[in-house]
């Protein structure tokens, strides 16, 4: 249960979608933030948690991440982030396969991430459904945010090596595109006869089979949900464009390792870009321009973006130093808060939540020892729905326990 009334007081306060207030409160009653400012009544029943020379900001959140579905530590039997039996995937629900137990959720925590948006893998052309949840809960239902929260899919590399060495369709890039392509045509399809079927006077309908791959997929036509695009390259980048216009949904590109070479294409169009992870090697050939100047340059260009560690390609506590690597490349500092805070919140449609410190979103609040783009800054508390989960004190984190 959340604390009924808690009260962060006298710290450097970062809204995110305001202007920063130094000694300012947070107050959250029943784990929803009340009140936000430099002169907040806090009822004499409060907890108070004193922040005076230590920052306050809404938690971070990972926008694209294979937590709790690729565990770490586990090897071949915690390992659920791709079903590559077939191409296409699209009825599979990560949400099926988070292990709230998970060492990564932790480390998360740890590292001021309070939410992620956990994603099946980059193997498949459409990989399956998204979930977004917070990283504290003994069930994944007691911690989802939205489920689905998109629908992956790939370009690229990934799929081609996948059903190239099983000799299968698709083994090119033109394969993999001709495969996403249909399966969206058999979605437009389904909806057709569903429509079709509603229409007909109700003593004359045939029920249409349900079949849960398009269902899935027509939740991404009526725009229900947004296309999560693996892609690195320009090409494939330009690729995910061209389908979808094509299709009309709502498209997001995971990755964008070459997305600066067609920003001001991305910016005119309004689609974000999710890029990293940013500390890895150029481990294959898709990533050859892989750099940490990358985002400040699509951020200049009018490009939204959002920053993902790709976890567990870079432990996810390292979400704040990708972010901070960047501002020393270029990107502006509050721009860089954005891509860790309300940009992802957007993108995974659960701003109305978390994403900020605002009256009416949850009380999922980080209290930091300083600056938290400045690498030895430390979380020293964490609160979600308003009631501490982790704490750091006497050189050592503990973590509460999820409550029964």
């Amino acid at each position: 249960m959340a604390d009924r009334s808690v009260a962060i007081v006298g710290g450097r306060v970062i809204p995110i979608t305001g202007e920063p207030i130094d000694g300012g409160t947070v107050l959250a009653e029943n784990g929803k933030i009340v009140a936000v400012g430099a002169d907040v009544a806090v009822p004499a029943d409060a907890r108070i948690m004193h922040a005076a020379g230590s920052w306050v900001l809404p938690g971070f959140i990972e926008a694209h991440g294979h937590v709790g579905v690729h565990e770490e530590a586990q090897g071949w039997a915690g390992q659920d982030t791709n079903e590559m039996t077939e191409p296409v995937t699209a009825h599979v629900r990560a949400i099926d396969a988070i292990n709230p137990a998970d060492l990564g959720f932790r480390d998360a925590i740890s590292g001021g991430v309070l939410a992620v948006n956990v994603n099946p893998g980059s193997g498949n052309p459409i990989g399956g459904q998204t979930a977004a949840l917070k990283c504290w809960g003994r069930t994944v239902d007691e911690m989802l945010l939205r489920a689905p929260s998109g629908m992956k899919s790939a370009l690229g590399e990934n799929p081609k090596r996948v059903y190239g060495e099983q000799h299968k369709t698709p083994s090119t890039r033109l394969g993999t595109a001709a495969v996403i392509r249909g399966a969206l045509v058999d979605a437009a399809n389904y909806l057709q006869r569903l429509e079709s079927a509603q229409r007909r006077p109700e003593n004359k309908r045939q029920p249409v089979d349900r079949d849960l791959k398009l269902k899935a997929l027509g939740m991404v036509l009526r725009r229900e949900i947004p296309w999560r695009q693996h892609c690195h390259r320009a090409d494939d980048i330009a690729t995910a464009i061209r389908i979808a216009d094509e299709f009309g949904y709502d498209l997001v590109i995971d990755h964008g390792t070459e997305a600066h070479l067609l920003a001001d294409i991305l910016a005119a169009r309004g689609t974000p870009v999710i890029i990293g992870p940013l500390l890895t090697s150029r481990s294959k050939v898709e990533l050859r321009n892989r750099s940490i100047a990358n985002p400040g340059r699509l951020a200049s260009a009018g490009v939204t973006i959002a920053i993902t560690t790709d976890h567990p390609v870079v432990p996810i506590h390292f979400l704040a130093h990708q972010a901070a690597l960047a501002v020393k490349e270029g990107l502006d500092r509050d721009t860089a808060l954005r891509a860790l805070t309300i940009n992802p919140a957007r993108i995974t449609g659960i701003d109305d939540r978390l994403g900020s410190i605002e009256v009416g979103k949850d009380a999922d609040l980080v209290i930091w020892s300083d600056d938290p783009l400045d690498v030895l800054s430390r979380v020293e508390h964490a609160l979600v729905n308003g009631t501490e989960i982790y704490s750091y004190e006497g050189g050592e984190g503990r973590f509460a326990e999820p409550a029964a």
